[in-house]
């Protein structure tokens, strides 16, 4: 027996996966790995795997990377945690200076939390208790778009409007008022995406004229609808959401934590419409992909509705017991200087340009229907029909026959349903590029023209998918 399968055997007697059928596992083998480095994953028995998609797309700068790591370990011989309520640190203090320096203007407070699905929860509780707080307790409905994925936890669900997540757990969702995506995949053929983009927020327009007496915010993923399918907008449609939201006094909420520190071309995707929201929800790749955190900023405004006497009961009583942990806080700020010392946003340029050039091929493939790009960020989208973008019965995980391709040519492709997509550390090189764009090729290649062999019983999940 190999190493792999030994610990394969040992995971498979205990473990439960995030996002798995795991009856999937008696015909799909798992993969346990034994160290990383730079884009590299490799496993028990020395086969490597290219992180294509850079682990769940947290890790921006490689694993083991040395910078992180050194100030991790340092970190560590000074003070592993202490709560943050009543007590603070150095870490916290720097970090939370450097976050408020390097965001749009406006946004002065920074609250911690664990992950991106409580940074979104926190987002939400905020705005719906800002306005209680300033006299009125109306306002207490969400706005946000079809097909977007906001996390897992109850709350950040009630937001989400892909339906693989959310179905089974209606009876205990919020009630949201969802508006069409501005997504241009759906746009007519011909139109600009600029053009489908402002002529979508018309929809956006009307919920907020009808409702926004009963809105405490509006909540968006800005300009790439990640679990969505890796879905792309203009950011026209984040300046126009910008001025609606100012004028019908409505909360505006950008979900960053798939999209923030680089991944759409400019540090924060909010940068391209010119726009301030007022809260920003990082996480992911704030630590480099090394710790759970998340951080939600927001302006002095806000958070002056919440200042007062504790008899007031207006302090917002919200916690997490690893909130603001030293440890991730050192992994951010060693994230921070390499994007300050290593020119990174000046550098994803020719990266992305080699990720385009790589994959525009596929443009003309029968099978695919589109090749989008946003900054680093890749997708192409596998459909049964070219013409009428007709998709390929869900029941069929054509993205499942990709991945396994990759994984025996020694890449990590995820794909979300039938989208694969590039979502690759910034560390990559221009030939690593190519090697992606060759296996990803193939494997569309294997999926689009092979008869289907993956059997699934009824009720089984609907994509192979990423909870992003």
């Amino acid at each position: 027996m190999s190493l792999n399968d030994s610990w394969m055997r040992r995971d498979l007697a205990v473990l439960w996966h995030p996002c798995t059928q795991m009856k999937d596992h008696e015909q799909l083998p798992l993969i346990p790995i034994r160290r990383g480095e730079g884009v590299w994953l490799e496993d028990f028995d020395g086969k490597r795997y290219l992180d294509a998609v850079s682990s769940w797309w947290v890790n921006v700068f490689g694993h083991a990377n040395p910078r992180i790591n050194q100030r991790i370990k340092d970190q560590l011989d000074q003070l592993e945690h202490v709560m943050l309520a009543g007590f603070s640190h150095q870490p916290v203090v720097e970090l939370s200076e450097r976050l408020v320096a390097l965001t749009p203007p406006g946004l002065e407070r920074v609250f911690y939390t664990d992950n991106g699905s409580t940074g979104i929860e926190v987002a939400l509780k905020m705005s719906f208790h800002y306005w209680r707080n300033s006299g009125r307790p109306r306002k207490q409905r969400f706005v946000t778009l079809t097909n977007s994925y906001h996390g897992e936890t109850v709350a950040a669900m009630s937001v989400g409007d892909v339906a693989l997540f959310t179905d089974t757990y209606k009876p205990l969702l919020l009630d949201t008022l969802k508006v069409p995506s501005p997504d241009c995949y759906l746009r007519p053929e011909g139109m600009s995406w600029e053009d489908h983009s402002r002529n979508m927020f018309a929809h956006m327009e009307q919920t907020l004229a009808e409702h926004h007496e009963e809105v405490a915010a509006v909540i968006v993923e800005p300009l790439i609808q990640g679990a969505g399918g890796m879905r792309m907008y203009h950011p026209i449609y984040l300046k126009l959401l910008r001025e609606a939201c100012d004028r019908y006094e409505v909360h505006l909420i950008h979900d960053e934590i798939a999209v923030g520190f680089g991944r759409t071309g400019t540090m924060f995707a909010c940068e391209q419409a010119g726009v301030s929201p007022d809260f920003l929800c990082l996480s992911k790749a704030l630590t480099g992909g090394y710790l759970p955190m998340a951080a939600v900023l927001t302006t002095d405004r806000l958070y002056q509705a919440f200042y007062d006497d504790y008899s007031t009961l207006r302090a917002f009583l919200h916690s997490h017991t690893y909130t603001g942990n030293p440890l991730a806080c050192a992994a951010a700020l060693a994230t921070l200087d390499i994007f300050a010392e290593d020119n990174v946003i000046e550098a994803n340029k020719a990266l992305a340009a080699r990720m385009a050039s790589a994959t525009a091929h596929l443009a003309d493939h029968p099978h695919v229907a589109e090749v989008r790009q946003t900054g680093m960020a890749l997708a192409i989208e596998m459909v049964q029909d070219k013409a009428s973008k007709t998709a390929y019965p869900w029941q069929e995980r054509r993205g499942l026959q990709v991945y396994q391709h990759a994984l025996k040519r020694g890449a990590l492709l995820r794909p979300l349903g039938s989208v694969v997509y590039f979502l690759p550390p910034y560390t990559i090189t221009p030939e690593q590029i190519d090697f992606l764009a060759e296996v990803a090729s193939e494997g569309i290649d294997i999926a689009t023209r092979a008869a289907v062999s993956v059997a699934l019983r009824p009720g089984a999940p609907s994509n192979f998918h990423d909870p992003g």
